[in-house]
Formats: structure tokens, sequence, C-alpha cells
């Protein structure tokens, strides 16, 4: 509850709320904090050109989708990509490889779902240095390295750096824990494009190359059973509940929306470690809900539970940059 309050009096205003105004001064400790941080790391290079998907704000904004997009995408170029991701909401605390058959309370959820999505090399460790090199070890055919969620972690070197926005923009515009962003605007200097996954904010850089990204919503699939799918009309006149523990979760429940859905919402934080009474609420109901979510649920649910996968759109023109600075690190 703390954090649902916390994240709607970050991003429902465009200036600090009063109900915030006592974190300012702790906004400017972690600037200062965060600052000191980044001067003092050394960055430390892979054998192989790394790609580094973030943002610099809190919550998701649709990292996963745009990693598994520019997987496909450089898979189609010929490239043969290894993906890298914290594992954030994991208990494994060293470098360890992620199956689709992971436990997301081992790995994490999003990268059992990039294992389950891609079918490529997936490692995750707090050290995305060390998560790489082991990677790598494992699986020496690896070219190109994706770096999901890694923005921050400066000891990791990277050729080509994505930050993502949704609808949501940069909220407030104030640093944590005021606001949502972990760097300041300025950051983006340094980016080589911004990704916007909903409305663009006005308030980001305009001099910088960016692309709009929509995520496309495929057939339900059952829960524990992929191969059976259903489509949005089968679910005419049934009770109908939705879950969603992402950064958004409203950004599921629209999309649900659009498909023509009428729904009981239920809300919860990103990466939350579902048990079995938090989903009680669906009764002899039907249950949807995002892959993320799906990852965590699996065997939880006693009743019907439906998941809907979502896959990034976006104009060639990225792949095509990426693809450029791509070569020239392999020129140099």
């Amino acid at each position: 509850m703390l954090a649902r309050w916390l994240q709607g009096q970050w991003f429902e205003q465009r200036r600090l709320s009063p109900a915030l105004w006592f974190l300012a001064p702790l906004a400017g400790l972690y600037s200062a904090v965060a600052a000191r941080r980044r001067r003092r790391s050394r960055s430390e290079r892979l054998a192989v050109p790394v790609i580094v998907v973030g943002n610099i704000t809190v919550g998701g904004a649709g990292k996963t989708p745009l990693t598994l997009w520019i997987a496909a995408q450089l898979l189609a170029h010929g490239w043969r990509p290894g993906i890298v991701s914290r594992g954030y909401g994991g208990r494994s605390t060293v470098p360890s490889p992620v199956g689709a058959d992971a436990a997301a309370v081992d790995v994490g959820d999003e990268p059992v779902l990039l294992a389950r999505r891609s079918g490529l090399p997936v490692w995750v460790g707090r050290d995305r240095v060390a998560a790489g090199r082991a990677l790598l070890a494992t699986h020496p055919e690896v070219d190109v390295i994706l770096c999901d969620d890694g923005l921050q972690h400066y000891r990791l070197a990277r050729d080509v750096e994505l930050a993502v926005f949704d609808g949501r923009g940069i909220g407030n515009g104030w640093r944590l824990p005021a606001g949502p962003l972990r760097e300041p605007l300025e950051r983006l200097a340094g980016v080589d494009a911004v990704i916007c996954n909903g409305s663009p904010d006005e308030r980001l850089p305009t001099v910088l190359p960016r692309f709009a990204m929509r995520l496309r919503a495929g057939d339900f699939y059952r829960l524990g059973d992929p191969q059976q799918r259903c489509a949005a009309a089968d679910f005419a006149g049934r009770t109908l509940y939705a879950l969603a523990g992402i950064g958004d979760p409203e950004r599921f429940f629209r999309t649900l929306e659009d498909l023509g859905l009428v729904f009981a919402r239920h809300p919860f934080p990103d990466h939350h470690a579902y048990r079995a009474p938090d989903l009680a609420f669906a009764g002899s109901g039907v249950l949807l809900m995002t892959e993320k979510d799906a990852v965590k649920c699996a065997g939880l649910t006693a009743g019907e539970t439906w998941v809907l996968p979502v896959e990034a759109e976006l104009s060639p023109a990225l792949i095509d940059l990426i693809l450029e600075k791509l070569r020239g690190r392999q020129a140099a």
C-alpha cells in the first residue's frame, strides 16, 4: 500500500506534493551520494559489445518487451545475443544462469520471462560485469550482450545506451525519494536514444533520437498450458478479474479495456511475491494477468487463469541506429 501511495505522489502530479516536502532534503542527499558513486566507479569492458536498456526513473516502463524486440532484431541481422539482468526480486547472490523453467524466487521474474520468450542465454547477477563474463565463458558463441535495466550500473562499460519512458514521463521531476528520478534529466545527454512507451513527456530533451514504442497484445494463453489459446471475445458475459504487479498496473488495465473487456482491477506492487491468498479474490471467476506475473503464479490459482502476452513494435530505424553503433565498435 505504501509503495502504491508513494508512486501516486510521484507520478500523478508535475510538482512536489506537499505530502512529500519533508523528503526534499533527502533528495539532495541522494543526488550527492549518487554523483559521488558515479565519479568513483571504474567501468570494465567485456569482450563483446554491450547494449544497455534502462531508465532514469524507478519502476517498469517497458524495458523487458524492448529488450526482447532488440534481441529478435539482432538475431535477424545475424548476431548471436545473450542477456544479462540484475535479477531483481530473486535471492541469488552470485552470477547464475536462467533457464525457461527457473524459479522466479531465485532469479527474479523478468529474467525468467526473458529466458522463456527469447530462447537465448540469460544470466543474472548484481554485478553485471561478472554475470556477463560468466555468460560468455559458458556461451562463447555469443557476440553481443543485452543488459536489461543496467543504466546506473556503471561498472559495466557499454556501447549503446537506451533510456525508456512510459506515459507517466518524469512524474514530479524530483530525485528519489521525493520523486521518481534515479538520475537528473541531464543524464539523458549521454544516451543514444530515448524510447517512449506511450505519450512522450514534453519535458524530455528533443535533441536526442526518439522512438515511439507500442505494445501489441497477442492472444491469451492459459496459465499452465500455453498451447491453449483464446481471444478477448471468448470472455464475453463472464466475470473477469485482472491482476497486475508491474511498474504501472494501469497500463495493463488500459490494454484490457482496449480489448473491450470489463473486469475488476487488482493492482499489486512491482515484483510482488505472490502467495495463494493474494489470488483468492477471483473465486469462481476468470483471472487475467501479465506474463511477468504469470511466471510467479503457477500453482497458486485453483480457478481459470489466462495470461496476456505483449510484443513491442518500433520503427526499424532503431535497430539501424544500434547496428551502426555496433559496427563502430567492431571497426575500432
